[in-house]
């Protein structure tokens, strides 16, 4: 427990834009990880490349519509729980709501391809989508205390796997991501400029 709040300790003491920061950072982080243990298990880059199958309609309704299905369900989730079963410490609320739109999208589409490309792409590919999921559960560590945040957590890296599974298409999981993320996002700043 002392691990978490050491953590949540650090986090408040930073500005936003050093959050950002850090964000980004991790980003590169998982995209370089990607890179590397993508060329130590891919063959070719045509193996890979193969999973970039930009066929619009499967992207629109599967990444599309289950991105809808998600944010529709986490925000009736919202309504319908008590606010500390979604307390993340203020973090998504931080990140997101002083950014300009320019800047939520490009956060979400930094944060869907470098994850998508590791977790999908990579991880799912050679190890399995269990092994995938848990290792996606573990980086949301600030979760790791909260049960039904790691449950949604986990919940959703085995939905966005079996969406790899079933389209084959990194693209289908990457447009997934990018609208939970960029939806979620935009609802935390709606309700923030309401002040709810």
């Amino acid at each position: 427990m002392d691990m978490f709040k050491n953590q949540q300790k650090i986090i408040d003491e930073m500005s936003h834009r050093e959050l950002l920061h850090q964000l980004y950072m991790t980003q590169l982080f998982l995209f370089s990880i990607a890179l590397g243990i993508g060329f130590w298990k891919y063959k070719s880059v045509t193996e890979i490349t193969s999973y970039f199958k930009f066929d619009f309609v499967p992207i629109l309704l599967y990444g599309g519509g289950s991105a809808v299905i998600v944010v529709l369900v986490d925000i009736l989730f919202m309504k319908l729980l008590p606010p500390h079963m979604y307390d993340d410490g203020g973090i998504n609320k931080r990140i997101f709501k002083d950014l300009s739109l320019i800047q939520l999208i490009l956060l979400c589409f930094v944060v869907a391809i470098a994850e998508e490309l590791l977790f999908r792409g990579v991880l799912q590919v050679h190890f399995g989508i269990i092994w995938a999921s848990i290792i996606f559960a573990l980086m949301h560590i600030r979760y790791l205390s909260k049960w039904f945040l790691l449950v949604m957590v986990v919940t959703l890296s085995f939905f966005l796997g079996w969406l790899f599974e079933l389209t084959q298409s990194l693209f289908v999981t990457i447009v997934a991501h990018f609208l939970i993320d960029f939806m979620l996002g935009l609802h935390i700043r709606f309700n923030e400029s309401k002040g709810v």
